[in-house]
């Protein structure tokens, strides 16, 4: 079978790999849509992030979407023909994290496409993959694999509104307008915020967001005063979802965030000086959010159900062929959202 095999920044090769038949308990399946992910392409443009670096070939991907072609023993939720949305999550189960329900901390994570460990934990960009059976979740029939190959990033955002807490009649900011703040708008809409104000430095993502449910768009390189004015009688909002990374965004959103509000930080990026006066002033939380467990399925049922549209995200679809193409396209924000490849 043919894989999408990373070897060093700017070094992305087509490589043929061996096919692994499902054991018990697993399934084969054909892989048919497969989203690039910010962290391959901080894989692809610079080899890693921070201090996890590439230091062996690398199958990339984690987002993805297929038709079950095998079945192992002892598979009965799946038939033959079945589409599912593959979880790239796999935690051990026993270690001290998943015992408490704390899986996205497992110290034993095996997360697809990842050079945390050594030797890496291979990707899913690949014609075929066996999967678990408990990883996969069966999708409609009106859904698209692409749509389904959408649900990992969405999952991330439910577990950002998980760690927020209750958004029902909430004031949202949104910073920072790529796939994760874009789907960090559907999903506070989906749990039901009052307002939705989202903020970027580009027009063109900031018309996609408003597209999908912003009430409000600034472009705070051309218009940050109109952000300054919700810091008026000590903010205007109860919750930011910071996507961006950004240093300027976290002190931004501090400064128009209200008495007793929470700051999600979703973007990584390097260190940031926190202006600790606001945080203690307006006694503000800040939550990390990292990756998802449970709200995979979640996800996934939410698509299911066609109770929100994943498509408008989705900028372009290129053959595994054209996969260096594909990298390239999906590393300029001025053209794409969501760039995925074909097998």
């Amino acid at each position: 079978m043919k894989a999408v095999v990373i070897h060093a920044a700017k070094d992305l090769r087509i490589e043929e790999r061996e096919e692994l038949a499902p054991g018990s308990g697993q399934v084969e399946v054909q892989i048919e849509a497969g989203g690039i992910c910010g962290s391959d392409l901080h894989y692809y443009n610079h080899g890693g992030f921070g201090t996890v670096r590439l230091r062996e070939p690398m199958i990339l991907g984690h987002e993805v979407a297929g038709t079950i072609k095998a079945l192992g023993g002892g598979v009965s939720r799946f038939a033959v023909g079945d589409r599912v949305a593959v979880s790239p999550s796999r935690p051990c189960g026993s270690c001290a994290f998943c015992q408490c329900g704390q899986q996205n901390h497992c110290l034993n994570m095996r997360f697809y496409g990842s050079a945390m460990p050594m030797p890496h934990i291979q990707g899913a960009f690949s014609q075929r993959l066996v999967a678990e059976e408990w990883q996969c979740h069966k999708i409609a029939d009106r859904v698209s694999v692409n749509e389904a190959a959408l649900a990992e990033p969405f999952a991330v955002t439910l577990h950002a509104v998980a760690r927020a807490g209750s958004l029902l009649g909430k004031r949202v900011l949104v910073t920072g307008c790529g796939p994760i703040g874009a789907l960090a708008i559907i999903a506070a809409r989906v749990h039901g915020a009052r307002e939705v104000v989202a903020t970027d430095v580009m027009d063109g993502v900031l018309e996609k967001a408003q597209s999908i449910g912003a009430d409000r768009v600034i472009n705070v390189a051309e218009n940050a005063d109109r952000l300054t004015a919700y810091a008026a009688n000590k903010g205007h909002f109860d919750v930011q979802f910071e996507a961006s990374g950004n240093a300027l965004a976290v002190r931004s959103g501090l400064e128009v965030l209200k008495p007793r509000s929470v700051l999600v930080q979703l973007g990584l990026g390097g260190d940031v000086s926190i202006p600790q006066n606001l945080v203690v002033a307006k006694e503000i939380e800040m939550r990390g959010t990292f990756r998802f467990h449970e709200e995979f399925g979640l996800a996934v049922d939410i698509i299911n159900a066609g109770r929100v549209d994943l498509k408008p995200l989705l900028t372009g679809v290129f053959p595994l062929e054209e996969a260096v193409a594909a990298f390239e396209t999906a590393g300029d924000r001025n053209r794409s959202m969501k760039v995925q490849l074909s097998f």
